[in-house]
């Protein structure tokens, strides 16, 4: 089958890591661990499970992450080399094991890609599995199938970066005939919001300030609507089409980043949430007040110091973007400010409308009630366009790019 993968190279990783600050198209040139070509078609590593062909393979601010050697590698031996890239998926089953029941040939579905126990067929489940917690598995490295967080950094699994995946009965969620597959593909990066959003879910009373304004972004203000959440919801974009679809999707206010200086963005969000400013000795301003929760959404350096900065005493910052080796954030607002600092992984379960529930069938269900995010799909490729799409998602603001998929 043709697919993009990740091949582990210790010379290729130090020529990306060294030459990719020359010119980016050294993270995926024929010099980096990226590689495009024929590659073998993942097998049922049991009855339980079912191959899927692809009919979109969503590309994640992660999988980008990957590509620019941004993942710390305290994370590797959560993976299994070589994999096929991609965990956001839809497909249709082609083939199922003799022990899998309740789907069949010909099913449109999705796979949570997340590989706990339940995937991994190790029973009984561990004490996070038994309790919901699938983001917090304690056994991603074991089981039947080699270690990976999820489908796209194992190599038994394939990914949605190649034409055919494999995934456990556990994972699977039929797709409602009345969502588009260009909602669908929207799944995971919305439960990647909907999982930090109900784990952290604002009072009515409070200001929420979001950090970013790309997919993740968006669509925490997308599940806190979604959710019915009547908070005051800031929304920090770069761009006008990020701040138009924030206010689309529910945002009350947008404050736009580009073109202005630390002193000015800080003085609008104080305005905003009627908080002071403070000048130090050095650095950037300090801020006595602020947002109630806030939720980075980005994972730089600047911008986890900022999100710090700008929740209030006693409040609640949440890290929803990747966050890797910082070098550059002052923690000392954690201490000094008495903050709540709250980290997210993917998708779990969740109590919803007063039942446990996955978040990719909450996800599902919001969308079979009318939950649209197909216009945040704004760019779709062909997979041997990979490094077209891989170029446009480095410079999404030049692009006016918001969510991509390769389309099968």
């Amino acid at each position: 089958m043709k697919a993009v993968w990740f091949e582990e190279s210790i010379p290729r990783y130090l020529i990306s890591k060294a030459l990719g600050k020359v010119h980016h198209s050294f993270y995926y040139n024929i010099f980096s661990c990226i590689r495009y070509g024929e590659y073998p078609e993942p097998k049922l590593p049991s009855g339980k499970w079912v191959k899927i062909k692809t009919l979109m393979g969503g590309i994640c601010g992660s999988d980008i992450g990957l590509i620019r050697l941004h993942d710390s590698p305290s994370t590797s031996p959560f993976a299994s080399f070589p994999f096929v890239i991609g965990h956001e998926n839809l497909g249709i089953i082609v083939e199922k094991g003799d022990e899998v029941e309740g789907f069949e040939v010909g099913d449109r579905v999705i796979a949570d890609p997340t590989l706990s126990c339940n995937a991994r067929e190790i029973y009984p489940p561990c004490e996070k599995c038994q309790n919901f917690e699938f983001s917090q598995c304690m056994n991603f490295n074991e089981g039947i199938v080699s270690p990976g967080l999820m489908i796209g950094s194992c190599r038994d699994t394939g990914g949605s970066w190649g034409e055919y995946y494999v995934a456990n009965q556990f994972q699977l969620f039929k797709v409602p005939d009345k969502v588009s597959n260009e909602n669908a593909i929207l799944v995971d990066a919305f439960c990647s919001a909907l999982h930090p959003v109900m784990r952290n879910f604002p009072k009515d009373s409070d200001t929420v300030i979001v950090v970013g304004s790309g997919s993740i972004g968006i669509n925490v203000v997308s599940a806190l609507r979604a959710l019915g959440s009547k908070t005051r919801i800031i929304v920090l974009a770069r761009y006008k089409f990020q701040g138009e679809f924030a206010k689309h999707y529910g945002a009350d206010e947008v404050v736009y980043t580009k073109g202005l200086n630390k002193w000015e963005l800080y003085k609008k969000v104080a305005e905003l949430t009627s908080a002071k400013l403070l000048k130090p000795l050095l650095g950037k301003p300090v801020m006595v007040g602020g947002a109630d929760v806030v939720f980075e959404c980005v994972g730089s350096d600047d911008s986890i110091d900022d999100a710090l900065r700008f929740t209030k005493q006693g409040g609640t910052t949440v890290l929803v973007g990747l966050a890797g080796v910082t070098k550059r954030v002052d923690w000392t607002f954690v201490w000094f400010k008495e903050l709540r600092v709250a980290g997210t992984n993917s998708s779990s379960g969740e109590i919803f409308r007063g039942e446990r529930k996955r978040g990719y069938g909450i996800a599902l269900q919001l969308m079979e009630e009318g939950l649209d995010l197909s216009p945040l799909l704004t760019h779709t490729f062909k997979l041997e366009e990979y490094k077209k799409a891989i170029e446009m998602n480095f410079f999404r603001g030049k692009y006016g790019l918001i969510k991509s998929a390769f389309v099968f």
